[in-house]
């Protein structure tokens, strides 16, 4: 059980990394692939892995979450749990060896998708959070909607009076123009460039109730340090443009191969301030509804290869919503942070509320909320450093 609450702390923390940031919450490209550094496998670093072969490390809790929620089950439902002690590796449980035939059937399958050039099938595909995929339709069938105009599926209404052409498609703004906006929107291009580090405090609070309390530096281009501090101690994690890393209770450990791309892509100063630099090649633009407000989506893939999607406010310019998907050898894993409550903090405005949603089963949401950002502020390099491991007794 311990293992698990770790595990699951851990995951925890991941995801506020994502958004405590205004830069942020998560998949290497196709057409000028970013190559990620070298990161272990599961099959090299675990026990008794048999299907999930070549899967980076960094994964392997994401898409256990993932099982989880597309059976709406939890880890016990196929590992095994002796009074509290997890035993991953063992085979006693059916369940497991079902498993294993369902995530060969998904990866065979995958074989055939990707010859026809079709979106990848996962567990959720036909699960849908159901332990037993529903293969039968429900009855009654509700009734089809009706066709467009009143009339037959086939045309309109015999004798019916002819309607004005509709109005022609209004033109979109591209991609620059939004981003150019946005940074308007922000306090201008100039304030922007002029940043150079930020400080910040505030509270988390997770679905379950848990709140941490958390304090983030971060300095140009890409250096960051973050502090959260739990009941059960601190969780600190770092990056000085070179080493990534993370101390918890349980010592201090490098970050490393797509781990680190994810952290150091969640964390930056201007992850979510310099957007174009972050698309492979020219995004795609549509005009869409988010709640009650018109937004537009700019939608292209990242140069670490995820789908990325803003939602800006086609009003005031500002981003609304980031979602992203990381692709993984069983299915596509989503991750979303909605961006609320900005307010101007030294010549530039930051929400100071996120709300991210993600995969993981027992804290599916999060809310994030600043209570103190200063901008600027001199910051001493050394705290960015990976802490020295202790001496193995």
């Amino acid at each position: 059980m311990q293992r698990t609450v770790l595990k699951s702390s851990a995951l925890g923390f991941f995801i506020v990394a994502l958004f405590l940031i205004f830069d942020s919450r998560s998949e290497v490209v196709r057409a000028t692939r970013v190559q990620a550094p070298q990161e272990k496998t599961v099959d090299q670093v675990g026990k008794n892995i048999k299907v999930l072969t070549g899967l980076p490390e960094s994964q392997l809790i994401p898409v256990m979450n993932f099982f989880a929620a597309s059976m709406g089950r939890r880890c016990n439902f196929c590992h095994v749990n002796n009074q509290g002690q997890w035993d991953y590796a063992s085979d006693a449980k059916p369940e497991k060896a079902a498993a294993r035939e369902m995530i060969k059937m998904v990866l065979d399958i995958n074989k055939t998708t990707e010859r026809l050039k079709l979106d990848p099938v996962s567990c959720y595909t036909c699960h849908r959070g159901r332990t037993s995929p529903q293969s039968i339709p429900m009855l009654p069938l509700p009734l089809p909607s009706p066709p467009p105009n009143g009339g037959a599926a086939g045309g309109p209404t015999p004798g019916a009076s002819p309607q004005a052409s509709p109005s022609p498609t209004p033109v979109l703004p591209s991609a620059d123009e939004i981003f150019s906006k946005y940074a308007a929107a922000l306090g201008g291009q100039a304030s922007i460039d002029k940043l150079k580090s930020r400080t910040a405090k505030g509270t988390v609070t997770q679905a379950n109730g848990n709140s941490f309390q958390f304090e983030l530096t971060q300095a140009a281009p890409d250096k960051f340090y973050l502090l959260v501090t739990t009941p059960q101690g601190t969780v600190e994690r770092g990056f000085n443009g070179q080493v990534g890393w993370e101390k918890t209770t349980r010592g201090v450990r490098e970050i490393t191969g797509a781990e680190l791309i994810t952290f150091k892509a969640t964390n930056g100063l201007f992850t979510l301030l310099k957007l174009k630099e972050q698309y492979s090649k020219p995004p795609r633009v549509r005009k869409d509804k988010l709640g009650d407000r018109d937004v537009y989506i700019v939608d292209g893939t990242t140069n670490d290869n995820r789908r990325m999607r803003l939602y800006f406010d086609a009003t005031s310019g500002l981003l609304l919503r980031r979602t992203t998907t990381m692709p993984t050898m069983v299915g596509i894993i989503p991750d979303q942070v909605d961006l609320e409550d900005y307010r101007e903090a030294e010549g530039l405005k930051f929400p100071f509320t996120a709300r991210a949603a993600g995969i993981e089963v027992g804290n599916p949401t999060s809310t994030r909320t600043f209570t103190e950002i200063k901008l600027n502020v001199p910051v001493d390099d050394a705290k960015f450093n990976m802490p020295p491991k202790p001496a193995t007794p």
